[in-house]
């Protein structure tokens, strides 16, 4: 336990009220040296919001003060609410005349100033901005005589930036810029700022994905120094590298992967044992051997900790060299890799494995719908081409249904969300948007990696090593309860939630509604109720998947978890782990988690971002047009509408003229008021394509007809 820590827990304990800071000296034994580091320590703790200092210079924690601790998450609209750092703390709304010159992503303070007992919601104010997240913002520049002012992309930065004439740069209107913040607002005044980058003109090919890369920042180059060591990479594997591993270059192996993937980390190799078992082989892409840690690349992998994978490029972790030469295994071709290979059982279960560093020559590069096609179709040109591995690909597929029926036995939760494919022409203009096709070449490849994932994190969970973890803690008792009032409107409920909820209650629910036209809200609401799954240093399961043990093993190209959970395999593998070393490990995947998990936030953004963008900028060019499609969500102002494509529009309460609308939250409906005709999700409807804008990203249709089924 740190010192910060120790602090922190000494000032939670009940019996703890605020001190000064020579109180503090006597409860903790600080010595007369030690005073000065200290005193620099508690400003330090102060200023990242881990205790409090009150205006008559007493330390407390800010829980224990009425006070909340965390990051501000504002609507378009000016208010907001700050989410806690937290567990279990329920998130302030802050009142647009409450923000007190926040913005949002930042860091803040907030005060609680109204609380209800009945549904524990609390209404409060920013006290206090800890950090400020938005120093560089990317708008669209508007000019004028005497002045300027940035209208920022981000319609939850809902003021505009006053620029004064003599920093616009060489902007001009509709220019899509970065300007810099100067000023930062306050109650009544606007922030201030500078122009210090032109991307181009808004209505320009390009500009759009070019702005959203920008305000996630999102480098497509690598710095020089970083590839000063990739070029100096031989991409010849030495003789006496090749010697010292396992050689599995006579196993029959496959990368199965998308048609125009290039960073192939995984390949699948199969056998039938004698005993009726199966021995599956994953055999993953050796990135530590090339990424050395603390080298220039290293730090800059850690600082990107994953590829984004936008609608129209790839922003890699790895310069290209390795992403898609010297570590992507590409067939014909010996490849270091960290091979697992698995004995799995008739039921599905794991019996025995193996670890190795090896070396491997793919036979076959496959694309998922090739093998879908094989094994759904029996597509006779295909099975003539891949005759070789046609056998290995059946056997593939009754492996997968074993694992996958064992983890459906544990519980383990399976969101069929539909995602969206986006096909733009070559000058990045949408020309179709259609469903993902999650088919069995996909289930295949997941379920192994699946098994490969928890196989690795169990096997290095007791044997006590550092590590990283994938996990995905219980939901809380109070959100499983709000959704568990919500099904009963669809006369379902959850059973046996009063102390603690298994993921197998809710695999039986979604077991119940499949196939049923609740079945989308039953399995959005769900989702919501559930936390988010992140990287931790201790393993604290994973809730989805209703496994003991999870990791992220499988895609070192592409996420660094991975690649660190490599170094860590590499390691323990050549015995080589000293105590000091262990140590420096613990703290390395502590750090390594929480940037990991940041990350993949700022990623599954961007690459949202890029998506809804391309479908608005689709739907522009059909307005008028009319589709069929499914109410998949019902609020006091409207009802969302999604089509057969996955995109999604808004059917303003407003523009229902025939007649006053009641919204029901408790049944999620709206009922007519002279008609009682009423619309519930799922339900089926006839709408017309009325406005697209690109600029907040929202689609309005008009309702024709209400389907009658």
């Amino acid at each position: 336990m740190t010192i910060k820590e120790r602090i922190v827990e000494f000032m939670r304990e009940l019996a703890y009220s605020p001190m000064l800071e020579e109180e503090l000296h006597a409860a903790l034994d600080i010595d007369k040296k030690q005073r000065k580091v200290f005193k620099k320590l508690l400003k330090e703790m102060e200023e990242e919001g881990l205790i409090i200092k009150t205006r008559k210079k007493r330390y407390g924690v800010p829980e224990r003060m009425g006070l909340i601790v965390g990051r501000l998450e504002s609507h378009s609209k000016g208010y907001g609410f700050v989410v806690s750092d937290l567990p279990d703390v329920n998130d302030v709304f802050i009142p647009s005349n409450y923000m007190n010159g926040a913005m949002h992503q930042d860091r803040v303070i907030a005060r609680v100033n109204v609380m209800s007992d009945n549904t524990k919601k609390c209404e409060g104010e920013v006290i206090r901005i800890l950090h400020r997240n938005n120093e560089e913002i990317v708008g669209t520049y508007e000019d004028s005589r005497n002045f300027g002012f940035v209208v920022p992309d981000d319609n939850k930065l809902n003021m505009d930036i006053f620029i004064p004439k003599g920093e616009k740069g060489t902007a001009t209107t509709g220019s899509k810029v970065v300007c810099k913040v100067t000023k930062w607002p306050e109650a009544r005044r606007n922030p201030e700022g500078k122009i210090i980058e032109v991307l181009g003109h808004k209505d320009d090919a390009g500009t759009d994905i070019l702005a959203i890369m920008r305000n996630y920042n999102l480098d497509p180059d690598f710095p020089e120094e970083v590839m000063e060591e990739v070029n100096a990479i031989s991409e010849i594997i030495p003789e006496d590298e090749l010697a010292r591993r396992t050689d599995l270059r006579n196993l029959k192996m496959v990368t199965i992967d998308g048609a125009d993937a290039k960073d192939l980390d995984d390949a699948v190799s199969i056998e039938k044992l004698s005993n009726g078992n199966y021995r599956l082989g994953v055999h993953i892409a050796d990135v530590a051997h090339y990424v050395r840690e603390d080298t220039y690349l290293d730090k800059e992998a850690v600082k990107r900790a994953t590829s984004v994978y936008l609608v129209d490029r790839v922003i890699p972790m790895l310069p290209k060299k390795l992403s898609n030469g010297v570590c992507s295994l590409n067939p014909n071709t010996d490849t270091l890799t960290l091979s697992v290979l698995m004995e799995i059982d008739q039921k599905g279960k794991v019996i025995d494995h193996e670890i190795h560093e090896s070396v491997i020559n793919i036979n076959e590069r496959m694309v998922y719908e090739d093998v879908s096609n094989i094994l759904e179709h029996r597509d006779q040109e295909l099975m003539d081409r891949y005759k070789d591995v046609v056998e290995d690909f059946e056997m593939m597929q009754e492996l997968c249904k074993l694992l996958n029926q064992n983890r459906e036995d544990r519980g383990a939760i399976d969101f069929d969300f539909p995602e969206s494919k986006v096909i733009l022409d070559e000058d990045g203009k949408p020309i179709e948007i259609k469903k993902y096709e999650r088919r069995i070449a996909n289930r295949i490849i997941e379920e192994f990696m699946l098994v490969c994932n928890e196989t690795v994190a169990e096997h290095y969970y007791w044997l006590s090593s550092p590590f990283v973890y994938r996990v995905h803690e219980e939901p809380s008792l109070e959100k499983i309860e709000e959704f568990n009032q919500f099904i009963h409107n669809f006369g379902y409920h959850l059973k046996g939630i009063h102390e603690e909820i298994h993921p197998k209650v809710l695999h039986e629910l979604l077991k119940k509604v499949a196939g049923k036209k609740e079945e989308p809200v039953i399995n959005t609401l769900m989702l919501r109720s559930l936390r988010k799954a992140r990287y931790a240093p201790n393993n604290l399961g994973h809730f989805g998947l209703a496994a003991k043990y999870y990791s992220h093993f499988t895609s070192p190209i592409r996420r660094y978890p991975d690649l660190m959970i490599h170094r860590i395999i590499k390691e323990y593998l050549k015995g080589k782990v000293s105590k000091k070393r262990e140590e420096r490990l613990k703290s390395v995947v502590s750090y390594i988690s929480d940037q990991s998990s940041a990350r993949e936030r700022i990623a599954d953004e961007a690459e949202r971002a890029t998506v809804d963008l391309k479908k608005v900028e689709f739907m522009q060019e059909r307005i008028g047009e009319a589709y069929t499609g499914i109410v998949s969500g019902i609020t006091s102002f409207g009802m969302f509408v999604e089509l057969e494509n996955t995109i999604e529009g808004m059917v303003r309460l407003s523009s229902l003229v025939d007649d006053y609308y009641i919204y029901n939250s408790q049944h999620h409906s709206l009922t007519g008021e002279r008609t009682k005709k009423t619309f519930r999700i799922g339900d089926e409807v006839r709408i017309q394509v009325a406005r697209a804008d690109i600029k907040q990203r929202e689609i309005d249709f008009n309702l024709i007809s209400k389907e009658e089924n």
